[in-house]
């Protein structure tokens, strides 16, 4: 078996956001998670988005829409409530959903007018499955023995079944560094960054309203700018999934993507993946992969991304990235009006 090829460590972090640019809309999301009851227990998760339009004529910045949500998930990621505001009651039905495919497909079924809106509630509702995943990683950075306990608390998979790592993704396939001889990860070797404020000091309207977490703390954060060139869009996305660390200040980040891309008649036509922060040497590996996504209608990049990226051609947090974009035509409808 040919192990899959190295990278160097991505170890670069973007830092703070640029600066908006007039006749754009930004699109800002967090999902801070908690424990209130330590590891092991139920979490809280509170989503927050909005989109935020900044005019050409260099005015006032105008918010065109906002949504939050606080759910209480259990270790299994299931949803044991959820409160939407502004409230959509239809959200309630999603109570006993597990995070990951059964969460997506009933977020499609349930939530099927905030997928037609391209809402931000859609985004950091279909967001909840990613998030999820990667939260309890930061437990990581405030106990000694994360792995023995991970191990016996049973780490499972959305399914409810033990899983191994290998073929989960492009940094875990067959071979890679990352994987532990039970097919687990090697937690101990795992790459993180201290990173900056996302929030530019100059700039502190780029992003919506962001709490300062104390104790244990994970945050999903992204950023999505959309703006017109003649007849095609251009995309710029920051994503970053970060914790707290005992002791610091700091943030520390396990993923940090960059992303640039370009696309004509609602197609995708350009796509840039810069990876700034991944947490072993294989993970790059998904992003030459991303370039199949080229020719793929934007509004379809929720479902082609899963379809074309899966197992070992797609990174798990990529793939999150690249499935954003489904949006963004959507946001840039507000810049013809």
């Amino acid at each position: 078996m040919n192990a899959p090829p190295q990278f160097p460590l991505a170890r670069r972090p973007i830092g703070p956001a640029p600066l908006r640019r007039p006749g754009s809309v930004r699109r800002t999301s967090t999902i801070d998670t908690h424990w209130p009851d330590g590891h092991g227990q139920p979490m809280i998760m509170q989503g927050q988005a909005r989109d935020l339009l900044t005019p050409s004529d260099g005015g006032a910045p105008l918010v065109l829409a906002e949504d939050c949500y606080t759910i209480l998930a259990s270790p299994r990621r299931e949803i044991l409530s959820i409160e939407v505001s502004p409230d959509r009651p239809e959200a309630q039905q999603l109570i006993g959903i597990r995070a990951g495919s059964d969460s997506r497909s009933a977020l499609i079924r349930i939530m099927a007018e905030e997928r037609r809106k391209g809402s931000p509630l859609y985004l950091i509702l279909d967001d909840f499955a990613g998030a999820s995943l990667v939260a309890g990683w930061v437990w990581s950075r405030w106990v000694d023995d994360w792995a023995a306990l991970m191990q016996k608390s049973g780490a499972r998979s959305s399914s409810g079944r033990r899983a191994s790592m290998e073929s989960v993704c492009s940094g875990f396939a067959p071979g890679s560094s990352a994987l532990a001889s039970a097919g687990g990860s090697r937690t101990e070797d795992q790459n993180c960054m201290p990173v900056p404020t996302l929030v530019h000091p100059e700039d502190p309207n780029g992003w919506h309203s962001i709490v300062v977490q104390e104790g244990v703390g994970m945050r999903r954060a992204r950023r999505i700018d959309v703006w017109r060139d003649g007849d095609a869009l251009e995309i710029d996305i920051g994503f970053q999934d970060s914790g707290t660390a005992p002791n610091s200040k700091d943030r520390i980040a396990i993923h940090e993507y960059h992303v640039r891309a370009r696309a004509e008649q609602g197609r995708l036509t350009e796509l840039v993946v810069d990876p700034r922060i991944l947490p072993f040497r294989e993970c790059p590996g998904a992003v030459a992969h991303a370039q199949r996504m080229l020719g793929a209608p934007l509004h379809e990049l929720r479902t082609q991304v899963l379809e074309n990226l899966h197992g070992i051609l797609g990174c798990t947090h990529l793939n999150d990235v690249l499935r954003s974009m489904a949006e963004v035509p959507h946001m840039a409808s507000a810049l013809h009006e």
